[in-house]
């Protein structure tokens, strides 16, 4: 091979490298971001009948949830209701607020940014059957992924503080998520079955960040 040859081909080398570190990013950018309705904070049924009717149900519908609905759900969730201090619906300790939402939809997923009550895009496509390894997640209409930053705790706490803490908040999460489900007759189910490196790999996690968790929310599937 002449030099010449040699040299044009070695320059496109650096392109084709550049060019396969860009299908996620592209798949992003081809998901448009959603800036979700302001949530009603107002209504639904009163607490304890929340908590008496709260249950995990695994039959959930295909239907779609409104935009309104899915807004009101990730507020309830973990978004924030005291801004002064950009203060959650759920607790973390020493208010580390380690915990992300990925919102599995049939479009895309997506970054449940709480401070701008809106979704992020992270990735096109319906990717829903991998937000879980059990029948029913792939057609729920919604999929949370609970993703843990372990990275944003204090210096010198073990690993298994670390996540044993993380496990609480997401906990904590789950159950707002249940109590709002209860309140508005859809049906929720918290999993411990989730991929965790397949979905990591999926969404382009930082080593520090580790999938712990997912719940399904939908409408109960009828009959």
């Amino acid at each position: 091979m002449q030099r010449r040859e040699f040299l044009r081909g070695a320059a496109t080398v650096p392109v084709f490298a550049a060019l396969a570190g860009r299908p996620r990013r592209a798949a992003a950018q081809e998901l448009a971001g959603m800036a979700l309705p302001k949530p009603q904070i107002q209504g639904g049924r009163p607490l304890m009948q929340a908590l008496s009717d709260r249950k995990t149900i695994r039959t959930i519908s295909e239907e779609k949830l409104s935009p309104q609905m899915l807004s009101n759900l990730l507020w309830a969730a973990w978004g924030v209701n005291r801004a002064a201090n950009n203060g959650r619906t759920a607790p973390s300790a020493m208010n580390v607020q380690e915990i992300s939402l990925y919102v599995f939809l049939a479009d895309g997923v997506y970054l449940f940014d709480e401070k701008a009550h809106s979704l992020k895009p992270v990735l096109a496509g319906d990717h829903r059957a991998k937000a879980g390894t059990q029948t029913g997640v792939a057609k729920a209409p919604v999929n949370l992924i609970f993703v843990a930053d372990l990275d944003k705790y204090r210096p010198g706490m073990t690993a298994e503080m670390k996540t044993a803490w993380s496990s609480a908040h997401a906990g904590f999460i789950g159950q707002n998520v249940y109590l709002f489900a209860a309140s508005e007759g859809l049906a929720s189910w918290f999993r411990a079955f989730v991929d965790a490196p397949a979905v990591a790999q999926l969404l382009s996690l930082r080593p520090g960040q580790k999938v712990i968790y997912g719940q399904t929310v939908g409408y109960p599937a009828k009959g």
